[in-house]
């Protein structure tokens, strides 16, 4: 059988929000190197996707402060017990692009099927501010949960980090700098199609290309905006796949086949394993990279989040 035929199929619905997404790109004329506009054009061509979904109790926007970043926490309307187990969820986009608006409304489905209150954080997007700016604000993040949860209604000792793709990264790399701290409070990390290495593995390969709304030259741009030149020995919370994993919390990955960052995913899950770590894996073997964004319209999104929600629950000890 041809590589080509060994390549998985993408779910209807999926596809349709793939291609919507690469048409809504197509009309913006972005030249080479012109990281403002593409941002720009990042948050327009997501923008319809953030819109409906879940109605929150409070959406609070919370200002930055003294190398925190600024952030939005979402107080969902669903029963919780009290005071609420907190999700703090770190949106993808390499590094480059993206926001909390973006991912707005993954937060709220987040919020509303686990009963989490869910903070975003807005963090500095390289390359302007390279590695390890973003870790270092998120660990500020965590410092202000600790000084205010209880003012907000959230429980301090529940609380869980979540993200997608370099999102995902930077939740397995603060979790990893919370450890050597010797903070070990972290409940659980929900990883959602993470980037864990920058070296190619064979689903880079595979499949690369618009298929599957990741390319590998994209992928090694946002390396190169994250970590520079350097060596991964000199980035060790950027590069997880290569670092001691011991001690690290309960961990859920979200896996869809069709992402040329799935062998990567697979392998830091069997890592984890190997370093005693409680490892849930779900695999979406028709899904592609930023596939729950597409949940207004993708059932398969939706029974990914459900699944999350419920995985939440359960180490919470809420389900």
């Amino acid at each position: 059988m041809s590589e080509q035929n060994k390549r998985p199929a993408v779910d209807p619905h999926i596809a349709i929000f793939r291609d919507r997404i690469a048409a809504a790109y197509a009309e913006h004329s972005i030249i080479a190197g012109d990281l403002q506009a593409r941002r720009a054009a990042a948050e327009t061509v997501r923008a319809p996707w953030v819109q409906g979904g879940p109605d929150m109790a409070q959406r609070i926007d919370i200002p930055a402060e003294r190398g925190r970043p600024r952030m939005r926490l979402h107080v969902p309307a669903t029963e919780s017990r009290q005071p609420r187990p907190l999700l703090i969820y770190i949106h993808g986009g390499g590094w480059t692009v993206f926001s909390i608006e973006t991912h707005d409304r993954l937060m709220r489905e987040y919020a509303d099927r686990s009963g989490f209150a869910v903070l975003g954080p807005d963090y500095s997007l390289s390359p302007e501010a390279p590695y390890p700016a973003a870790l270092e604000e998120i660990g500020a993040v965590l410092e202000w949960v600790r000084a205010n949860a209880a003012d907000f209604g959230l429980d301090g000792e529940a609380v869980f980090i979540a993200g997608d793709s370099a999102g995902a990264n930077l939740a397995i790399g603060t979790a990893l700098r919370e450890r050597d701290a010797g903070r070990t409070d972290l409940r659980g990390l929900l990883l959602n199609y993470g980037a864990f290495d920058p070296r190619p593995r064979g689903s880079w390969r595979l499949l690369n290309g618009p298929d599957y709304m990741l390319a590998d030259d994209e992928m090694a741009e946002f390396w190169r905006n994250y970590i520079g030149d350097r060596q991964i020995e000199h980035v060790p919370y950027a590069a997880p796949l290569s670092a001691d994993l011991l001690g690290l919390p309960p961990t859920h990955f979200c896996i869809p086949s069709g992402d040329i960052l799935a062998d990567e995913n697979l392998e830091l899950a069997e890592k984890l394993r190997d370093a005693g770590v409680s490892v849930d894996i779900s695999e979406y073997p028709e899904a592609t990279h930023s596939f729950l964004e597409a949940v207004s319209i993708a059932p398969l999104a939706g029974q990914a989040l459900d699944r999350s929600a419920q995985w939440l629950q359960e180490v919470a000890g809420i389900s």
